[in-house]
């Protein structure tokens, strides 16, 4: 069977339990085919004939992680091979070839950060070993590359940095591309920081913000700041909210991609009522805190956040740590951690336990009452 290759083709095709599999080749580019099975997986190969005239087949890639186009490009290469007189060729894709044409599409369909992979790897992974064939990095190759990032990036970074990397290797073991029989990141160990560097604002130091704020020259930013400490929202989600995920009848706000890919619904409280109620609305416009000269979500507000945090004499504030302190006001006021673990939006309550230490003033308060009613004489007292 013969077909030009389309995504939407080679996704409906399919191979009954009877046939247990079967090979449809592409009318386009010369000898590629698509191997389906009866379990719906599928496979791109490059079909030839060696120098003895005996079909063969190369791998090379799975179905799903790469489009046809994507898999034309990969037979090609592989097709050189032979044109040469490589008996055996391997799919030599390069680290290049890999990260853009199945890493990269792959992880587009779930990571929303996936342009952060996007630069490092075109900063720091490319010049080092983008140009060398995949199957052929190794460990020396790995501690090159993280020697030569150690000497511009932090500690935090250079992990990020591996991760991405020992990620890339897993995918490509994976997806079982030819010649990865291995990770050549399994002998390097890196040490991941585990220090976390929270900042709590307390109840002068949000009074002093909040005065700063309102004098910024960023007229949004004395909404902004506020609806990060009201609601614990990440600032991202704050500034990319929308008029109609505010649901005012049934009191909460629908934050439909958080960071975990997974939507949630933070609660209007009357304080962030009250503060809607003061946004100035434009015409047309969905956006809550919109740029007032696009008319578009913010890109950046690190300027007027910088400015305002310095005036305040907080210089040292991320504006992270406005969604810590969120979670440290809940807690010193008696809330549990199961409650702040529900508005912080949090997947486990372990991420969520970071904050447990706040409680231990109001918690030791609380411990103390117990002396009111037991009452005990001391040995002094017993003595007199």
């Amino acid at each position: 069977m013969k077909q030009k290759f389309t995504k939407q083709f080679v996704d409906k095709l399919s191979c009954t339990k009877a046939t247990a599999r079967l090979f449809v080749r592409d009318t386009v580019c010369r000898g590629l085919c698509v191997e389906v099975r009866s379990t719906g997986g599928k496979t791109y190969y490059l079909s030839y004939r060696d120098a003895q005239g005996k079909q063969r087949l190369c791998k090379l890639a799975n179905a799903a992680d790469v489009s046809p186009a994507q898999a034309r490009q990969l037979c090609e290469q592989a097709r050189s091979q032979v044109v040469m007189g490589v008996s055996e060729p391997v799919c030599k894709i390069t680290t290049d070839d890999f990260f853009y044409l199945s890493y990269l599409p792959y992880v587009k369909t779930y990571k929303r950060s996936w342009d952060t992979d996007v630069s490092v790897y075109r900063t720091h992974v490319a010049p080092v070993i983008g140009k060398t064939a995949l199957a052929a990095v190794g460990y020396d190759d790995v501690t090159r590359l993280m020697t030569v990032a150690a000497v511009k990036l932090s500690t935090g970074s250079q992990y990020r940095l591996y991760v991405l990397t020992r990620y890339m290797f897993n995918l490509a073991k994976r997806w079982e591309v030819a010649g990865i029989e291995h990770n050549p990141t399994d002998r390097y160990t890196i040490k991941q920081s585990k220090q976390h560097r929270e900042r709590y604002l307390n109840r002068a130091e949000t009074q002093t913000l909040l005065t700063a704020i309102a004098h910024s020259v960023n007229p949004q930013l004395q909404y902004i700041v506020p609806m990060l400490l009201l609601t614990g929202a990440r600032k991202r989600e704050v500034l990319d909210a929308q008029w109609q995920d505010m649901d005012y009848e049934r009191r909460f706000w629908r934050i439909p991609f958080t960071k975990s890919g997974r939507e949630r619904h933070v609660p209007l409280s009357d304080a962030v009522l009250t503060l809607l109620a003061q946004v100035p609305r434009y015409a047309d416009c969905d956006w809550v805190f919109p740029n007032p000269k696009t008319l578009k979500p913010f890109r950046s507000i690190y300027h007027s956040w910088h400015t305002a945090r310095t005036a305040a004499g907080l210089g040292e504030v991320r504006m992270h740590d406005l969604r810590h302190s969120f979670a440290s006001f809940l807690v010193n006021a008696g809330c549990s951690i199961y409650d702040v673990q529900k508005l912080l939006g949090h997947a486990n309550v372990s991420m969520t336990q970071r904050y447990s230490h706040l409680s231990q003033e109001r918690l030791l308060s609380a411990a103390n009452t117990a002396g009111d009613y037991v009452q005990f004489r001391s040995d002094d007292d017993a003595q007199a």
